[in-house]
């Protein structure tokens, strides 16, 4: 979704009011597509003292796997997008601003950066997920599955075998 700015920029207008749904829905993180419904941005561009600020919030579901107990779970996330938005730049390598190109605003793909940015490397259902018992695959956070977790290093095993 492009948004035109170049009224911001040449002082015919303070504010840009933005209210949309983004689909996101064919994007894959890590192996999955997890935002399956649309994404919705509210916020605004406003221009003060000279200075043309991006100021919204992006709100999804994320539905994702546990990655230690491989159970389906949605969590909502607030991502918000903080940006001052450029015409033209100097130095093309600075990350502090978003160089617009034509006065066009790439909303989605921004949104997209920022959402990415924010989703956790590791995804757990729980804080406190105790994921499944390798011994038998039993999910721990329903209870304990009732296997034997006693290991004893097998270098060591000859030497059980003098106490017997």
């Amino acid at each position: 979704m492009l948004l035109q700015c170049r009224s911001l920029f040449m002082g015919e207008v303070n504010s840009l009011p933005i209210d949309t749904e983004l689909d996101f829905s064919q994007v894959e993180y890590q192996g999955i597509c997890p935002i399956t419904e649309p994404v919705r941005v509210v916020g605004a561009i406003t221009v003060r003292a000279g200075v043309v600020q991006l100021a919204a919030k992006a709100t999804f579901v994320y539905h994702g796997r546990c990655d230690r107990c491989l159970s389906a779970f949605e969590r909502t996330y607030d991502v918000p997008l903080d940006h001052i938005l450029v015409a033209t730049l100097e130095d093309e390598e600075n990350d502090d601003y978003i160089l617009l190109d034509q006065y066009q605003l790439d909303l989605a793909d921004l949104t997209m950066a920022d959402i990415l940015l924010e989703l956790p490397y590791k995804s757990l259902c729980r804080e406190d997920c105790r994921g499944l018992c390798p011994l038998c695959g039993k999910n721990l956070n329903e209870g304990l599955c009732g296997c034997s977790h006693k290991s004893v290093d097998p270098r060591l095993a000859v030497l059980g075998q003098l106490l017997e």
